[in-house]
């Protein structure tokens, strides 16, 4: 099975919000889709968007006046003239900031940046989870694997032991291959049974990154088989340059590093403001049980005021040479970033491609080993070799049986991290989803 068309289609499903399907058949298709709607950092990053998707706004940038209303009441009473007044005033006012130095287009810039940075990490998320149920689904398939092929020697160990114990019913062996027979049939079962918990714990481990209960249990359904596919190295870094999210996290970065730049520079000009609104006072006496003052006001009003700092002892530069110098420093990041990306795609290619030779022996290995094991067993029945002779020859197959599957893994982890470290994962779906 191709592992791209899958990781497209999944990423497509995540856009559609499909729900959980409870079905104890689990393919990886589906394991994705559960992954990518209940992973607890994914959901943990999606908050994260939305809370910068609410703060992008005109509003939070400064570009819309505020209004607001105020009212009071005061009383006084007089003791000397037994006089008592009260006050009541209230008043409406609009406030705008017309002009600060642009800073106003420049902090709706940094809002965007930081939510299309909030949307790159959760992209970043997306690829990690993606790559860990990868990873995990087919580390569940290599322990099954390794289970079955303990499952087989355990067999022909118990075989070798029940053919021992017949032969000393018939006076054919004595009590010590019958003992040997059994210590080596008890050895492998106690391993066929260790690894029965490693495979029950591998999927607790996955149903926690689909963040699913523990004790659901599934029927993988996907071959454990890796894909053999060559790449080309030239390719594989063309993509990684304009696909990798984390390189395209830190260019977000550093337009962010940008706009900090320019509001600091904003500084420099001045700003402009505006009020205006309306204030309503009524003011009311008595004094000896006589009423002498009823009076009620009302005033709008109107005003701009321009101000302009025109010393800050040095504040405004050092925070624009502040600016400029974390400005330079994300360039580098960005180098950095790339330099040690273009690393790991070249020791991903090598290795990939020792995988691949190396699942080639590993095949070859195992073929040899397959047939040794049935001409060994016709020889041991027969006399030919000894029971310390087949034991070795049965390790002999046991350690190429697990060293093709653990070959086959290898291969499909690498296949995911080269898939992951150029963009694969969102790349793909984005170039396939309609």
């Amino acid at each position: 099975m191709n592992l791209r068309n899958i990781y497209t289609y999944i990423l497509a499903a995540l856009l559609l919000t499909l729900p959980l399907k409870g079905q104890d058949p689990l393919t990886l298709t589906v394991a994705l889709e559960q992954a990518l709607e209940n992973n607890y950092g994914l959901i943990i990053s999606r908050s994260d968007v939305e809370v910068a998707q609410i703060n992008n706004n005109w509003g939070t940038a400064g570009r819309y006046p505020t209004i607001g209303f105020d009212a009071s009441d005061q009383i006084n009473y007089e003791l000397n003239s037994s006089t008592t007044a009260n006050r009541v005033s209230a008043g409406v006012g609009l406030n705008w900031l017309l002009f600060d130095g642009f800073s106003v287009s420049i902090t709706k810039s940094k809002l965007e940046n930081l939510e299309d940075l909030s949307s790159g990490l959760l992209a970043v998320q997306v690829e990690s989870t993606i790559e860990d149920i990868v990873l995990g689904y087919y580390y569940v398939l290599l322990q099954q694997e390794r289970l079955q092929v303990l499952e087989t020697v355990k067999q022909l160990s118990e075989d070798r032991y029940e053919y021992e114990l017949k032969k000393q019913s018939l006076g054919g062996s004595v009590t010590y291959n019958v003992l040997q027979a059994k210590n080596v049939y008890l050895t492998d079962k106690a391993n066929y049974m260790n690894q029965e918990v490693v495979v029950r714990n591998t999927i607790r481990n996955l149903n926690f990154f689909m963040g699913l209960e523990p004790t659901q249990t599934w029927t993988f359904k996907e071959m454990f088989e890796a894909d053999t596919s060559d790449y080309i190295f030239g390719d594989l870094l063309t993509r990684m340059k304009s696909t990798n999210q984390i390189l395209k996290n830190q260019f977000t970065n550093l337009l962010l590093k940008e706009d900090e730049t320019s509001l600091r520079q904003a500084a420099y000009y001045p700003t402009i403001s505006m009020g205006t609104g309306i204030d309503y006072g009524h003011n009311w006496a008595m004094s000896g049980g006589t009423e002498n003052l009823n009076l009620g006001t009302l005033t709008p009003y109107g005003n701009v005021r321009i101000s302009y700092d025109i010393y800050s002892a040095g504040v405004r530069r050092r925070g624009v040479e502040i600016a400029q110098i974390n400005e330079d420093v994300a360039k580098v990041e960005i180098d950095q970033m790339e330099h040690a990306l273009t690393n790991e795609l070249y020791n991903l290619s090598d290795y990939h491609g020792v995988q691949l030779e190396l699942l080639t022996v590993a095949d070859e290995n195992l073929e040899a080993a397959e047939l040794n094991m049935s001409i060994s067993e016709e020889k041991y029945r027969s006399g030919v070799i000894n029971s310390f002779n087949y034991r070795d020859i049965q390790l002999i197959y046991l350690y190429a049986a697990l060293n093709r599957l653990q070959a086959v893994y290898n291969l499909i982890s690498t296949n995911t991290q080269l898939t992951r470290i150029t963009g694969g994962y969102l790349g793909y779906a984005s170039d396939e989803t309609p």
